[in-house]
């Protein structure tokens, strides 16, 4: 795909656009594509660009042995409880943001991904595993409440309180009984996956790509950020944030 001038990027970004396809690849692979404060604004900036370009289509992936590690956890314990929050805070408004997009949105996954990584995958309408990924969602290991209800849509409630409660990993053949991704397919197929996702989003004009959504997307987006909020509130972040990184080390 070529690239054409758009929303803001940086290096932690790669954007690509052609027709109604928008690419973005995570682009920090030396840090498993973690979620910087950085990468999150160039995240949002593009997803909220593509809501403006014509695209039908945006696809999610990442450079290097994983899609994402999640947080970035890197200088924490030098930031206040309040910034540590905000990135939080930012990172939820980007996941609404992919989950109501009014375009389909497809990730693929490979390698670990963890905590924010995991959700971003969760949020996206199409999700697609290479073979041996694993997903795992930590969070609540430190009390933050982050795409919880998103999750339980997509497997079901007791499926998503078994494997939250033990903060359990999961690969992808479970991924795929459970529905949380549709599809395994090794890297060497993503070629015909983005074909055949670039061909269907063409059956529906933008408007009623973007109807369909909201119908059959509920929307809980303020009872979602409300939860959060609550969560990374509660004094102690950066202790509890101490506490699970020093455990699970």
């Amino acid at each position: 795909m070529k690239g054409c001038e758009g929303p803001r990027v940086n290096d932690e970004l790669i954007r690509r656009h052609e027709g109604h396809v928008t690419h973005l690849t995570l682009n920090r692979r030396e840090k498993a594509n973690a979620l910087s404060a950085s990468l999150v604004e160039a995240l949002l900036n593009a997803v909220e660009y593509a809501c403006t370009d014509g695209t039908r289509l945006l696809i999610l992936d990442g450079a290097g042995a994983h899609f994402c590690a999640g947080f970035d956890f890197t200088g924490y314990h030098e930031a206040n409880e309040g910034e540590l929050a905000l990135r939080f805070i930012r990172i939820e408004t980007l996941l609404q943001q992919l989950h109501h997009a009014p375009f389909e949105t497809l990730a693929f996954a490979h390698g670990q991904n963890f905590g924010a990584g995991a959700d971003m995958v969760c949020a996206c309408s199409l999700r697609v595993a290479a073979p041996g990924t694993t997903f795992r969602f930590p969070g609540l290991r430190f009390g933050v409440v982050l795409g919880t209800r998103r999750f339980a849509r997509r497997v079901g409630e007791d499926a998503a309180r078994e494997i939250l409660s033990a903060s359990r990993a999961f690969g992808a053949e479970e991924a795929l009984k459970l529905r949380f991704v549709a599809r395994i397919a090794a890297p060497g197929e993503w070629a015909a996956v983005i074909a055949e996702a670039r061909a269907r989003s063409e059956h529906l004009v933008p408007a009623a790509a973007a109807a369909l959504n909201r119908q059959t997307i509920p929307d809980s987006r303020d009872e979602d950020m409300a939860a959060l909020a609550r969560s990374v509130s509660v004094p102690g972040l950066k202790e509890r944030i101490r506490l699970f990184r020093e455990t699970s080390q």
